[in-house]
């Protein structure tokens, strides 16, 4: 009989559920969408409640669509999307009915405050992180302040995915991968912080302990295998972050290996032993034991999005603004395009606009779609050239998410980075990730890196153009330039806003 992982993977905007076999080919997987809540600009919320719903509706249709499934399934492991913060009492049941997710701002007022007291010298050692309004420590000193009563009741905070691991094994539990980006795990130990948790005023005793993804949780209680479908007893593992586990699932799994997942945003990886203490690099720690030093671009796809809507009003198909985009030439002759549309999530611009410079008569609709492209490129250089001024050279990228479906923007990319880029052949990279961990796991494999050889095709690779590249290098020192003299601007540009509202 065939024999199957069972992943299951929950994003922001469904929950999957996917049967992968054992040589890494995903049988069936099925979805489940969720809302997101949003009481007031700036929050983004979601019910955990939903979550487990559509994980146990998910699962049962994949099992129910392959014959004695559930009886085959090695192992199972979860993913899900990161710092949406849920609070449990010692029953197990949810005190607040909702979670704040990863895009939730309201702790910009706390972030502020932080900042003000305390110098990135003094935490980042003790964090690896610079302060972000997206990290569970400042999510819950905010629902302390203002929302107490289900601050108090909770007994055990959780990630999305230990929240499912909860409901399918009744086991409380972190992973490292979730909480070195809580803001509260110390890198060194790869436990609680102390010094961290008193400096946000929380208590050590909501936090279950922290443990490697790999390990085996638990096994599927009674009740979870009613709901579910699932054979009682099958064993759970931690599991990760899916951020993290797409990385893994991608390939990209030991030093000197980069990723680049270019969706709604660009967020740049490459695979180190240490983390990289700066206040605009995150870190965070990856399921074989390594660190993920990443710099994250909020305009990746959603520059080419916004582009289509503003030139096009969404007439043309993004396949006929890539052919208009290669219409011109490697440079945009001199066309640069900063692509800050929302801002930067960390450093000290969270303020920063996007812009075209340099346009003249000879430039039209084919330049500034060119131009959105290599902007996004030039970004993720600048991004690149931070992580590398510690010692850590990328020797080779891989492209994840939609992005590696852009075949001009990844030929942009590869000569921007002056690194041959490979494309997954399987673009499920979260499934594939959990499947790698489920099969080491279950002893398919002695080790992640021969469950990666196994799992992980490439489709094609794409190299560098010499002459491309030649272009970019002259291009790069002036978008640097640029990036840092408009800075000046900014705090006025905000101020004009508030008079104009």
């Amino acid at each position: 009989m065939e024999t199957y992982y069972l992943a299951v993977d929950v994003g922001t905007g469904s929950v999957r559920a996917a049967l992968v076999n054992g040589r890494g080919k995903i049988a069936r997987m099925a979805a489940r969408e969720h809302e997101q809540i949003v009481p007031r600009y700036g929050w983004s919320e979601q019910r955990p409640a939903d979550w487990w719903q559509g994980a146990a509706g998910a699962i049962r249709e994949v099992l129910e669509s392959v014959p004695n499934a559930a009886a085959n399934i090695a192992a199972i492991c979860a993913c899900g999307q990161m710092h949406g913060t849920v609070l449990i009492d010692a029953d197990g049941q949810l005190t607040r009915e909702t979670a704040p997710l990863w895009n939730d701002k309201r702790t910009l007022g706390e972030v502020e405050a932080f900042r003000a007291q305390h110098d990135s010298t003094s935490y980042l050692p003790l964090t690896a992180n610079p302060a972000t309004p997206a990290w569970p420590g400042f999510k819950l000193q905010w629902l302390k302040q203002n929302e107490p009563q289900a601050y108090e009741r909770a007994t055990t905070v959780f990630m999305s995915k230990d929240y499912i691991n909860f409901r399918l094994t009744g086991e409380r539990a972190w992973d490292w991968s979730d909480a070195s980006t809580s803001f509260l795990m110390d890198p060194q130990t790869r436990t609680w912080s102390q010094p961290m948790l008193d400096a946000l005023g929380l208590d050590i005793a909501k936090f279950p302990p922290i443990r490697s993804p790999q390990e085996i949780l638990g096994s599927v209680t009674t009740e979870a295998a009613k709901a579910t479908g699932l054979r009682e007893g099958t064993p759970v593992l931690v599991g990760g972050a899916d951020y993290p586990l797409s990385v893994l699932g991608s390939g990209v799994y030991a030093p000197g290996l980069g990723s680049d997942i270019t969706g709604t945003s660009s967020i740049i990886t490459v695979i180190a032993d240490t983390p990289m203490l700066h206040p605009e690099v995150s870190n965070v720690a990856t399921a074989e034991g390594l660190w993920g030093r990443f710099m994250l671009l909020d305009s990746g796809g959603d520059a080419m999005r916004w582009a289509r809507r503003a030139f096009h009003e969404n007439t043309l198909s993004y396949d006929a603004v890539a052919q208009k985009a290669a219409e011109a030439p490697v440079g945009s002759e001199g066309l640069f395009f900063l692509p800050y549309l929302t801002g930067e999530r960390l450093g000290e611009h969270s303020n920063s606009r996007a812009q075209f410079f340099g346009i003249g008569a000879k430039h039209g609709t084919a330049h500034l779609h060119r131009a959105v492209l290599e902007g996004v490129a030039f970004g993720v250089r600048r991004h690149i050239g931070v992580i590398e001024s510690a010692g850590v050279r990328m020797e080779r990228l891989v492209a994840a998410s939609g992005g590696a479906k852009a075949a001009l923007w990844l030929d942009i990319k590869a000569s921007m980075y002056r690194t041959p880029i490979l494309v997954p052949a399987e673009v499920e990279c979260g499934v594939m990730g959990c499947a790698i961990l489920a099969a080491t796991a279950h002893g398919q494999f002695a080790r992640l890196g021969d469950a990666v050889a196994a799992f992980v095709q490439f489709e094609r690779e794409v190299q560098p153009d010499p002459h491309a590249a030649d272009t970019y290098d002259r291009m790069m020192p002036i978008f640097e330039r640029l990036y840092a003299s408009s800075q000046q601007f900014y705090d006025d540009l905000d101020r004009l806003a508030e008079t104009h509202a």
